[in-house]
């Protein structure tokens, strides 16, 4: 009877839910009504309040335990004396622990056996089911941020980061839409942000395959069920029931890794299940002469489309996948016997390998013909390559590696048969800025934008990205010398004109276009930050001041800003103000070298020669062609 009570008093709270708003109702042309831009996501507790099964098995995939709060049940890496990690290339060691429960990261630098550097962040999430890693996330007051040490869960070790050794960038990496809503759920996004959120979900749940629920909820609710043994529910969308291109499309929103570029006013929120991948955003992937020999992590979707397997039948990935299911909890026969139900129905019809071998590898066709393989983009892992092919057999894949330099063959978009010459001149663009900085990227991205046909208004943003992408800050003010700040509705664009006429000296008209890209994405620190500062340049501290304070007060872990403002004091004679600042730059970036350079500059300005001295060779150990510290060290 309490349980029936409890059922009853929940059923009702949803129920008030539901029916308090007006929502679609029928079905045209079988287009699913949840598709409607006016329905809400419910949270997969509605879901499992109806579908327990399906839960309990589904929070324990990798989409399931892809994101969660920073805990001892939510890792899988171990700690102790071994779980220390030296980047070399920045000469930081870093130490991950939990303490009280709560996981830290201490970064620290050593000299002459002494520690010169310590700076400790708190971890908020882990990302990663554990299946390959477990990566690390900070959060500053709502900006995300990744942390520079990730655990290998397949080697048991702790190293840097993917990308992060050779080019560590700390607790600097943001982490955007684009990678949060494939990791993760929907957060919630603050508009005019790159990574700022105000709440942050805990796995991937059920609506981002099935899309929002609110319509589906109120039907059922209503008592309106539908035999889907016979008919569609277009209450919600069962990826099984959609046609091969839009599942392949729906797997491929994030198993299809590569250069990934928004469509016109579009956000990584607005793709839905049911729809076409490119009604929001394209991708494309740069392919190379041994492409064939090295991928990347997230490439399923592509190495599968390449297979033999996938060209002459009508599989998709749910052939062979139940998304409900956890892979390590998925026994071998069913991969073998998706692949039996298209080769002959007999396994021993459908293989011509000797049976001695056979049997030395299980008679497992998929273990055979899909091997373990490593990827180009992450160490330490290995994946299952989805490149289905005879040619593709576990121990004869990569007899010898590659050798030569890879030959550029060009960049293929993959969401559409063709793209538009503006398309595939923003995938250029695109590549050059994310992966691949060479001429022969933006050499291309001309090629294309000569030949697009589209209204300069249509084309105005990409030719600006494009001439910044160049260096070419004239073209850019041409461009820009038809346009009001006011009347641009895209803030990259609006920065990247007043970057151009910063660097051309122009500082009064830069200052109108960065004011207009920090009105458009007031959260972009970086664009506050660069208004603070030609605030500076144009003597206006008390808008500098308040620029700057304003952005520390968002975020207090920006050795820019800090700096900046302290500039400003110091400008003002506020020295004790100013070295404070200095110092909590310093303290957070101990290399920052414009920071190191202020404050040697007010100890000279007090009379301080020893530790200007000090700051000055710091400096020049660092950056030996520092001009501004070669300079300052002559006049010493």
């Amino acid at each position: 009877m309490r349980l029936f009570v409890y059922l009853f008093l929940a059923l009702a709270a949803l129920a008030l839910l539901f029916c308090s708003r007006d929502l679609p109702t029928g079905n045209k042309d079988g287009q699913y009504l949840n598709l409607a831009p006016d329905v809400k996501y419910v949270g997969m507790n509605t879901c499992k309040s109806c579908h327990p099964n399906v839960h309990d098995t589904f929070i324990q995939t990798g989409m399931g335990r892809s994101f969660d709060r920073a805990t001892l049940q939510k890792t899988d890496a171990t700690f102790g004396e071994h779980a220390l990690v030296y980047d070399t290339a920045s000469n930081l060691y870093y130490k991950p622990f939990f303490r009280d429960s709560l996981m830290y990261v201490l970064e620290f630098r050593l000299e002459n056996g002494d520690t010169v550097h310590q700076r400790l962040e708190r971890i908020d999430y882990i990302v990663g089911s554990g299946q390959h890693t477990n990566s690390h996330i900070v959060d500053f007051n709502g900006y995300v941020y990744q942390a520079p040490v990730t655990y290998y869960t397949q080697e048991g070790r702790w190293d840097m980061a993917p990308g992060f050794r050779g080019d560590n960038i700390r607790f600097d990496r943001l982490l955007t839409t684009e990678c949060i809503t494939c990791h993760n759920h929907l957060p919630g996004f603050v508009e005019g942000s790159l990574n700022k959120y105000t709440e942050m979900p805990t796995g991937i749940e059920c609506e981002r395959c099935h899309g929002p629920g609110e319509v589906h909820a109120r039907e059922k609710l209503k008592g309106q069920i539908v035999d889907t043994s016979q008919f569609i529910d277009y209450t919600i969308v069962n990826p099984r029931d959609l046609p091969r291109d839009l599942q392949m499309d729906l797997c491929q929103r994030c198993h299809l890794q590569g250069v990934a570029v928004l469509n016109e006013g579009k956000t990584f929120f607005d793709f839905k299940p049911g729809m076409r991948l490119n009604e929001v955003f394209n991708v494309f992937l740069p392919r190379y002469t041994n492409s064939h020999e090295r991928f990347i992590m997230a490439s399923q979707a592509d190495r599968l489309r390449l297979s033999p397997c996938y060209k002459d039948t009508d599989m998709t990935c749910i052939t062979c996948h139940n998304p409900h299911k956890s892979v390590a909890a998925t026994s071998r026969d069913q991969y073998n016997n998706a692949c039996i139900s298209c080769h002959g129905g007999q396994r021993e019809q459908a293989c011509s390998a000797p049976m001695n071998q056979r049997q030395a590898e299980g008679d497992d066709c998929s273990g055979c013909h899909m091997p373990r393989s490593g990827s180009i983009d992450i160490p330490h892992v290995n994946i299952t390559d989805h490149y289905i092919s005879r040619s593709n057999i576990k121990g004869q894949g990569q007899k010898e590696a590659p050798t030569g330099e890879a030959q550029f063959l060009g960049l293929q978009i993959l969401t559409k048969e063709k793209g538009t010459p503006l398309e595939m001149a923003q995938g250029y663009i695109a590549l050059f800025d994310k992966y691949v900085s060479s001429s022969i990227m933006l050499d291309s991205a001309q090629w294309y934008l000569d030949r697009a046909q589209q209204p300069l208004a249509q084309k105005l943003n990409t030719l600006v990205h494009y001439h910044f992408a160049r260096e070419d800050y004239p073209a850019i003010a041409r461009l820009a010398a038809g346009q009001q700040p006011g009347q641009l509705m895209d803030g990259w664009t609006a920065y990247r004109m007043g970057e151009a006429y910063y660097k051309l000296g122009e500082l009064p008209r830069a200052l109108a276009f960065y004011q207009r890209a920090t009105a458009l994405m007031p959260f972009d620190l970086d664009f506050q930050e660069k208004l603070g500062a030609t605030y500076i340049q144009l003597q206006q501290l008390p808008q500098a001041i308040q620029t700057l304070k304003w952005t520390i007060k968002e975020n207090p872990k920006r050795p820019i800003a800090l700096t900046n403002l302290g500039f400003a004091y110091a400008l003002q004679g506020k020295f004790p103000q100013a070295e404070a600042l200095y110092d909590k730059a310093i303290a957070l970036a101990p290399d920052y070298e414009q920071a190191l350079l202020n404050k040697a500059a007010l100890r000279l300005a007090q009379q301080d020669l020893a530790t200007a001295r000090k700051l000055i060779q710091r400096v020049l150990a660092i950056n030996p062609e520092n001009e501004q510290a070669r300079a300052v060290w002559q006049g010493m």
